[in-house]
């Protein structure tokens, strides 16, 4: 999608165009993350941030691997050594 312009209202409001909220996947009262990386502003869906957080963690977890099954063995096996 090409770079539009827009305005900050008062303030400090920005309003994101139509097309460039529905290309995200987001609505009026939706919660979005905002960073700055490398001086520009990024506002990206919940469910963006979640996505790209998971494929981070996959780096270092094997497919197949469930977390919190780990967990769950490790405290069963501690709690039956106490």
């Amino acid at each position: 999608m090409e770079a539009q312009r827009v305005r900050i209202v008062e303030g400090g409001k920005l309003v994101i165009p139509a097309a460039m909220r529905r290309e995200l996947g987001i609505s009026a009262g939706d919660t979005v993350m905002v960073d700055i990386a490398h001086g520009e502003l990024r506002v990206r869906s919940i469910n963006k941030a979640l996505e790209n957080a998971r494929a981070i963690l996959r780096r270092y977890i094997p497919e197949g691997t469930n977390l919190s099954d780990e967990l769950i063995a490790d405290r069963r096996a501690e709690a039956e050594r106490e």
